[in-house]
């Protein structure tokens, strides 16, 4: 049917014929981009759309899938639904996401070991795969170490035992790793295999070799990065980690001039190995433009108290390229306000400094707090503190 308007001829057409005829690397690029649930759902819009979502280019059993699962479980299994959507789709599987949460749908360790062997084969580029179901650290995946086109990693509750005659992620450009623990020795040996990583999320816990538990030295940090030339982004947690001393004596032998983003979160700033690191971190990234940090105190006897004085200084270390500096729950601490007045002094294109107080802080000690950061040198004219 048409419809005359003036001289120009108006087609009505049903939206989903529209739909219907774009080319097929359209319509994956769409069904993509709809949770897994209602992309499957689209079989019931036409006979047309029956097997289109067999076109998908992902698979991503996320949380929000995870509790769709829960809300319509019935005699279908969670691993039986992932097995059938594995086998129906047609194309190349590039990207990959398994959430598994409690007992519910607990999944053995071959399942998911043959899942990725699957993957592996299609050339399996973005694999996330998160196995909370018990508590546990599991043994990561064995055929793990054959996805050599892997692309973006990110891994939850695993021990990481790369086999003798694994060469390492070639092509790896993006890495979050959380409670995922290292056999002895092999943290630094295995980031030299990763020549490409520009982009590293680690829950500290993730540097723990088996036999250390919570214990750390900063050194660690600083051998890490330096088998990592081409990292851009870093974002550190130090939730429960204790330093040992002799860690923060070894200073990081050269700078690393790629690295523009760093995230410091659950960092006791009233240790004063933990501060030393931090400072030492910052200094050794001179095109560093984005920080961000929140602190954590949660000292015990054996923490060794900051030690740490405005009287410092800290023209001497070397300027900054920093454009962006953000403090998360703030308890405005005197090591606090010497880490802000270093930043101050040595960043002469830093525009802005956010410092969201913690939700204990008075409001006396807040204007307080605002008064000394107020006094402190800055070495750029444009830099807008703001206490919110």
């Amino acid at each position: 049917m048409e419809l005359i308007k003036g001289t120009h001829k108006v087609s009505k057409v049903a939206p989903g014929g529209i739909i219907s005829s774009m080319p097929d690397n359209v319509l994956t690029n769409i069904l993509d981009r709809l949770p897994l649930q209602d992309a499957v759902r689209t079989s019931i819009l036409s006979r047309n759309w029956r097997f289109k979502w067999t076109m998908l280019s992902q698979l991503v059993f996320d949380v929000d899938f995870y509790e769709y699962f829960l809300k319509v479980e019935g005699r279908v299994t969670y691993e039986g639904i992932i097995n059938r959507l594995l086998l129906h789709l047609k194309g190349v599987i590039r990207k990959f996401v398994l959430y598994i949460d409690d007992d519910h749908c607990y999944i053995e360790d071959e399942d998911i070991d043959q899942w990725v062997f699957f993957l592996s084969r299609q050339g399996i580029k973005d694999l996330t795969i998160c196995n909370n179901s018990d508590g546990e650290l599991h043994n990561s995946p064995t055929h793990l170490y054959s996805c050599l086109e892997l692309r973006h990693l990110k891994l939850d509750s695993y021990c990481f035992d790369p086999p003798a005659s694994f060469r390492g992620f070639p092509n790896l450009l993006s890495l979050e790793l959380r409670n995922v623990q290292f056999e002895s020795g092999e943290v630094v040996k295995f980031f030299s295999q990763c020549p490409a990583l520009t982009n590293l999320k680690i829950l500290t816990h993730s540097l723990y070799n088996l036999y250390d538990k919570l214990v750390i030295k900063s050194s660690i940090i600083f051998d890490l990065l330096g088998v990592l030339p081409k990292l851009q982004k870093l974002y550190l947690e130090f939730l429960w980690c204790k330093f040992l001393e002799d860690g923060a004596k070894k200073r990081s032998p050269t700078t690393f001039p790629c690295l523009k983003t760093l995230k410091l979160l659950a960092i006791d700033l009233e240790n004063g190995i933990m501060l030393s690191c931090a400072f030492e971190m910052i200094k050794s990234f001179p095109n560093l433009q984005t920080l961000e940090i929140t602190p954590n105190y949660y000292r015990d006897d054996s923490t060794k108290a900051a030690i740490c004085s405005l009287d410092v200084d800290y023209n001497t270390r070397g300027m900054l390229q920093l454009r962006s500096v953000v403090f998360t729950y703030s308890k405005a601490s005197e090591s606090e306000v010497c880490l802000i007045k270093y930043l101050l002094a040595c960043s002469p294109f830093l525009k802005k400094i956010v410092i969201r107080p913690h939700s204990g802080l008075a409001l006396g000690e807040q204007m307080m707090f605002a008064k000394k950061l107020l006094k402190l040198h800055r070495a750029s004219p444009d830099v807008d503190i703001n206490l919110c």
